[in-house]
């Protein structure tokens, strides 16, 4: 897995690239205590090229929105796909996260 960061305004967008499993799901979780270290707080997770999760992804990303939602800080999930959907929809997690159908739309969202 790849991660790569971009900033648009005051967002910060955490563009995912390859599986989220066991072992590489560790990974984004490091980076985003870091990023909330920081003082950073308002975040978009860009799912546009994970093709994979598994339970251990899906662990992630609680630990990270309610780690996120407990600092006050806010989180928005875009471009949710294929099996990725699936896995999210099969564990009824699609309206625990906050996801939201575009980029624009999150960055509008949280902007506001």
């Amino acid at each position: 897995m790849e991660i790569k960061l971009k900033k648009y305004s005051s967002v910060y967008i955490v563009e995912v690239i390859g599986d989220m499993d066991l072992y590489s799901a560790f990974e984004l979780k490091n980076i985003v205590a870091k990023m909330l270290a920081k003082g950073i707080g308002l975040f978009v997770l860009d799912l546009a090229k994970v093709d994979y999760i598994d339970s251990s992804g899906i662990g992630v990303l609680i630990h990270i929105y309610s780690t996120i939602k407990k600092a006050q800080k806010k989180l928005k999930i875009v471009n949710v796909h294929g099996s990725v959907e699936k896995v999210i929809r099969l564990t009824k997690l699609t309206h625990y996260f906050p996801i939201v159908p575009s980029l624009r739309e999150a960055v509008a969202q949280l902007e506001s």
